[in-house]
């Protein structure tokens, strides 16, 4: 616990030294949507996975909603996404976790990493910054314009300061599973990252890594359009002296024209397959077959998945999932 006392408050340092004790303990994944919309494929074929993961690992699976970012949360989004997992018997350990009751967790670090001199206030404009804007992406790095200015924290006509953190000199590094290999330059791919907006919010990267380390997580599986986000988490966790969980992220599914999916565009869930007949065991073959785990055609439910795999055959198939993708398969 000594390496966090000087940065956070001992209730805190404890939480983050009781967290990492636990995920040396064994397997913790988690699931953690946010409540914008429904769910599309892509988005249940994960939380598919990550429950078989889990479940085969005889490790705990969490669900944890990310809704902190409250101007995009959809009425009523949180209880379909749980009534989703259920529906199709993915049940998660423990109570759902919600980000916007742990601000205080998250605000803790942020006050502690600013005493330390790890942030500094950015006042660019929304034009400057058009190109980095994506909430979850790489985008472009941001230059550092701000880094050096001995810029107030306060209201300035008219508007607050986002807080960056500093990115030291180096590579950040993570153990990666299925994606490409986990390391990216600090300031030249990752740029310092913001922690808290310009209009109040608190960054997701942040409340990401705290919660990866206050939680015990061990491992986490997302979607590979996370990858490029891994590297700023990490960047978080190692100013608080922890190291990073391990990570998976698997390929995205894609439309018939090759296009992601997106709950803004209204892609089809599970309300759509079920229009369309299937039921819980004909959506869970569809999942698992969409990533080469049962054959086309398949109806099980996700309690008779897990009893015919191991977990040895798990990762053979993610990993050949993986590799297939890379090559230009379609998912």
């Amino acid at each position: 616990m000594a390496s966090f006392l000087p940065l956070l408050p001992q209730h805190l340092a404890e939480q983050v030294s009781a967290g990492l004790r636990q995920r040396e303990q064994g397997y913790r994944g988690r699931f953690a949507p946010s409540p914008t919309g429904a769910m599309h494929c892509g988005n249940l074929r994960t939380a598919l996975l990550g429950w078989l993961e889990a479940r085969l690992q005889g490790g705990a699976w969490l669900l944890r909603i990310d809704d902190l970012d409250t101007p995009r949360n959809r009425p009523g989004a949180s209880e379909a996404i749980q009534a989703d997992l259920l529906w199709l018997g993915l049940a998660w350990d423990g109570s759902v976790l919600w980000q916007s009751e742990r601000r205080g967790i998250y605000g803790s670090v942020l006050s502690g990493l600013r005493r330390q001199g790890w942030l500094y206030g950015c006042r660019c404009s929304r034009r400057m910054l058009a190109d980095i804007s994506a909430p979850h992406g790489l985008g472009g790095v941001y230059p550092g314009s701000c880094r050096e200015l001995a810029l107030g924290w306060g209201m300035e006509q008219g508007r607050c300061p986002s807080w960056r953190l500093r990115l030291p000199a180096g590579a950040l590094c993570w153990q990666e599973r299925y994606g490409p290999p986990g390391e990216l330059d600090g300031p030249q791919a990752v740029g310092d990252v913001v922690l808290r907006r310009a209009d109040g919010f608190l960054a997701y990267h942040l409340a990401t890594a705290v919660d990866e380390l206050v939680l015990g997580i061990s491992d986490v599986l997302r979607g590979s359009d996370l990858w490029g986000a891994t590297a700023a988490q990490v960047a978080v966790m190692a100013r608080l002296g922890a190291s990073p969980p391990r990570y998976g992220h698997l390929p995205l599914w894609r439309d018939g024209q090759g296009q992601r999916l997106s709950k803004r565009e209204g892609s089809e869930g599970l309300a759509g397959l079920r229009a369309q007949g299937l039921d819980a065991p004909a959506v869970v073959g569809l999942l698992a077959a969409s990533a080469g785990l049962v054959p086309q055609g398949a109806r099980l439910s996700a309690a008779e998945l897990l009893q015919e795999l191991t977990p040895s055959c798990l990762d053979a198939c993610l990993r050949a999932f993986s590799d297939g993708a890379a090559s230009g398969a379609k998912t």
